[in-house]
């Protein structure tokens, strides 16, 4: 996992659900990620301003979310197409549970959960650093206020996060008992 992130975040608000993240009608494009990541946030609704640029490329980084980001179908290809997209860390106070199990295991994205909603304390295009610090990731607002929030540790999946997902992981613990 890298000791920092850095970049523009896209804010949205509660109970974003995974047909937002990648419409159903894209599920049989398969699971690359370069394939998704053109259709990546398409059907979130018009209130959002466009999460790819015309070309279809992605200036964002991390997703500052409200609650229960990944709500709906369980689809792994919802973090897939984000880190298609190009994004590292999703920063949300809950998620659910399908949608952070997928992150974590397939080593795909970091979900990233936070002490307080901080969809009130940036806007999209904000420049923000997460710093994966021992006692507890923290996420900077470089572009306004400069404040640091609190980062919950992720705790038992810690290792899960560290080997790059479960399979790693998995490979890791056969080899230390062989």
């Amino acid at each position: 996992m890298a000791e920092k992130i850095t970049g523009k975040v896209y804010v949205v608000k509660d109970d974003i659900n995974t047909d937002e993240i990648i419409p159903a009608r894209y599920l049989n494009l398969g699971m690359d990620p370069k394939t998704l990541a053109p259709h990546a946030m398409e059907d979130l609704p018009k209130e959002y301003p466009a999460f790819l640029n015309k070309d279809g490329t992605c200036d964002y980084r991390i997703i500052i979310a409200g609650k229960n980001f990944g709500c709906g179908s369980s689809r792994e290809h919802a973090p897939i197409a984000l880190k298609g997209a190009g994004i590292e860390a999703v920063v949300a106070p809950s998620f659910a549970r399908i949608y952070y199990r997928n992150s974590v295991n397939g080593g795909i994205i970091l979900p990233l959960e936070s002490a307080d909603d901080l969809t009130e304390f940036f806007k999209t295009g904000d420049e923000a650093e997460i710093e994966m610090l021992s006692r507890g990731p923290m996420i900077y607002n470089l572009s306004s206020d400069k404040h640091q929030y609190g980062i919950k540790a992720f705790g038992p999946v810690a290792d899960i996060i560290d080997a790059g997902g479960l399979t790693n992981y998995n490979k890791t613990k056969i080899r230390l008992v062989r």
